[in-house]
């Protein structure tokens, strides 16, 4: 499938941290679909933990067992993975995706997960040749809107990854992925007359240097959330949104934020991973972009939503805007409702709300009332 620009425009819908099991919290999928309806975007990517890999059987974190062997765990999994993916299909829109640490702490390989995104007919990706890299790290193209040049690329970057094994998680780029995007990227500037294929860079979890984004503070002081040992910490100045925890970030860049300057395409790399963090800033002269969690089954805040980046094909820059539960759903009396009882985080809200149904059920129903 050949992706094009349309009218001298290409939008890109990301959802990030999706994060769920087999039986989806509704009130995330009712929010994905009106962020598909009303962006009508040209590509959807999902940016990482996109199911709760590590809770359909997890026996090195002791959560609850809902199935118990490798079979049942990959037929959940792949039930998850379809539930996410197929409002996207309806609307026959392509999408693509990259792994997150969630999506890979399990039995499941990453093989055999890349084989189920496969199969979907509107799927884009996964089709790096190099051995190493080709279920995890890979680039696409966005090509003119005649077909007859790529004016645009992404790339989809693996930032996650259990080696099976060793039985040991790592979070961090690959030295071959960042040495395979500097040789990729120079053969898309030679292709390209000798100048750099604007691109953006879509990655899980964030670079090492984005600490530099936060500094320590009181406890009191506006913004300020814990860190480690106890630490308080908030955002810069320079950074233009909300940092609402402290940034969990790769173990080691491995060089990767050195190659991005160098090869100068990338116009900005864009992270998930901490739900709370919904921001864009510039970092060492890179533009950095940060999505918070579309899950719901999970912890959050009301930043939970979807991110758009809207590229231009004349001058290469983009432009990027957040949508909130709240934005696309709205702020009425059951859309209120409808969040608090999905909504990890919000225990003391969901006993209110059951008190008052136990009172008011005749209201309740009618709020919930499928039309």
């Amino acid at each position: 499938m050949k992706l094009k620009f349309k009218d001298g425009k290409f939008t890109i819908l990301q959802v990030s941290d999706a994060q769920d099991l087999q039986y989806v919290r509704k009130t995330m999928m009712k929010m994905l679909d009106k962020a598909y309806d009303r962006v009508k975007p040209d590509l959807i990517v999902l940016t990482g933990d996109n199911v709760l890999g590590n809770h359909f059987r997890d026996a090195r974190t002791l959560t609850p067992l809902f199935v118990k062997t490798k079979e049942a765990e990959f037929e959940a999994m792949k039930v998850a993975i379809d539930k996410l993916v197929t409002p996207i299909e309806e609307r026959k829109i392509p999408f693509s995706m990259i792994y997150g640490n969630h999506d890979d702490k399990n039995e499941i390989t990453k093989k055999e997960q890349s084989d189920v995104y496969r199969q979907y007919p509107y799927f884009i990706g996964l089709d790096n040749k190099d051995e190493i890299l080709k279920d995890e790290t890979f680039n696409i193209p966005i090509y003119s809107e005649d077909g007859s040049k790529v004016k645009f690329n992404l790339w989809m970057m693996d930032s996650a990854w259990l080696d099976k094994e060793q039985d040991k998680s790592y979070e961090m780029v690959k030295p071959e992925a960042i040495k395979w995007y500097k040789e990729k990227s120079a053969s898309l500037k030679e292709e390209n007359g000798g100048e750099a294929v604007p691109s953006l860079m879509f990655q899980h979890i964030p670079l090492i240097e984005m600490l530099d984004l936060i500094e320590e503070c009181n406890e009191n002081d506006e913004g300020s959330f814990k860190g480690p040992e106890g630490k308080f910490f908030k955002a810069k100045p320079c950074v233009d949104g909300v940092i609402g925890e402290y940034i969990s970030t790769v173990e080691s860049g491995n060089g990767q934020l050195e190659a991005i300057k160098e090869c100068g395409d990338v116009k900005a790399i864009v992270f998930g991973h901490d739900h709370q963090n919904c921001f864009t800033t510039t970092l060492d002269g890179v533009n950095i972009v940060q999505t918070s969690c579309a899950s719901f089954r999970c912890y959050g805040k009301r930043t939970r939503g979807v991110r758009v980046f809207t590229i231009d094909e004349k001058t290469g820059d983009y432009e990027t805007e957040h949508l909130t539960y709240a934005d696309l759903c709205g702020d009425s009396i059951k859309a209120e409702l409808q969040y608090i009882w999905d909504a990890d985080g919000m225990l003391k809200e969901k006993i209110l709300l059951c008190l008052g149904v136990g009172i008011i059920p005749v209201v309740f129903k009618k709020l919930f009332r499928t039309k």
